[in-house]
């Protein structure tokens, strides 16, 4: 029932909103929407394991959180999510964010830290599945633009993704530590275009290219895998409410091999990783919102 959100607070249109309780943190709130996942395509457009958070994996329990106010079309903000344990760094979150809109244009930048993500039932991300990666150190920052011009709209967005000591991710089955020695970090920096064209009121279609160049620090050595990933979709709306659409992603794994289940491509919001290098994922659907 609380699986999104659920808080309560206090707003100003003068000083902005300040709320308490589970809540999105600064990344989905302005960076994710000048990417193709966090705005018009869904969780197939994610950037691999969705290791930034740009469509919305977990959310943050124990959160404090400050909105500003619109000022001449700047907005900004923060959360501060707290452990709920006598060890105030063990599973604890913190994020900001900042958006300027005018016209067609978007900019957004973010940063978030998640100190022992999932460590505890309790924290500030839940264990058990609610988190993109288990790991010491979540690190996440990045920036985009989106330029509206007609019926187009064009965006680009960086994004760079840190863990420390990752043990797993909750995406796939297949384990991400090495053979031999331990995994020391993970390094996820993406770079995405994506393109969306309104042909109609009701009918828009739509794509997206991202590439990660990972980079996988094990005791036993470095490698710096190179993810390609490629989606498109369409999408018909038959009523406000309710819509049509179809989309298709790929994800094609280069480059050196790390010797663990991320040398198999993975696109996100299949039921597993593929056995091998490459995955291409359809969905059609209808899509009725209350």
């Amino acid at each position: 029932m609380f699986g999104r959100q659920a808080y309560v607070g206090v707003a100003s249109d003068r000083y902005g909103t300040l709320t308490f309780g589970r809540q999105y943190d600064s990344v989905v709130d302005y960076l994710a929407q000048t990417t193709a996942n966090g705005n018009w395509a869904g969780y197939l457009f994610s950037h691999p394991y969705d290791n930034d958070n740009t469509d919305n994996t977990f959310r943050v329990n124990n959160t404090i959180k400050y909105a500003s106010p619109n000022v001449g079309g700047f907005n900004f903000g923060g959360t501060y999510s707290f452990s709920n344990d006598t060890n105030l760094a063990n599973n604890r979150q913190y994020s900001v964010g900042a958006q300027y809109a005018n016209g067609g244009l978007l900019v957004a930048a973010a940063y978030l830290q998640a100190d022992n993500p999932s460590a505890t039932s309790s924290g500030s991300i839940n264990n058990g599945g609610d988190e993109n990666f288990l790991a010491k150190r979540l690190r996440v920052f990045g920036g985009g633009i989106n330029y509206t011009f007609g019926s187009a709209t064009a965006g680009f967005a960086y994004t760079n993704s840190y863990l420390s000591q990752p043990q797993s991710t909750t995406y796939i089955s297949g384990s991400i530590l090495p053979a031999v020695g331990t995994l020391n970090a993970l390094r996820f920096p993406n770079f995405e275009v994506n393109f969306k064209y309104q042909f109609t009121p009701a009918l828009y279609a739509g794509g997206a290219y991202t590439f990660t160049r990972e980079n996988f620090e094990a005791s036993s050595g470095d490698a710096k895998p190179k993810i390609h990933s490629v989606g498109l979709m369409a999408d018909y709306n038959l009523s406000k409410r309710t819509d049509l659409y179809v989309q298709g992603a790929y994800q094609h794994v280069a480059g050196d091999k790390t010797g663990t289940a991320l040398d198999l491509a993975y696109v996100p919001g299949a039921a597993d990783a593929s056995s091998t290098a490459n995955q291409f994922v359809i969905r059609a659907a209808i899509r009725h919102k209350f």
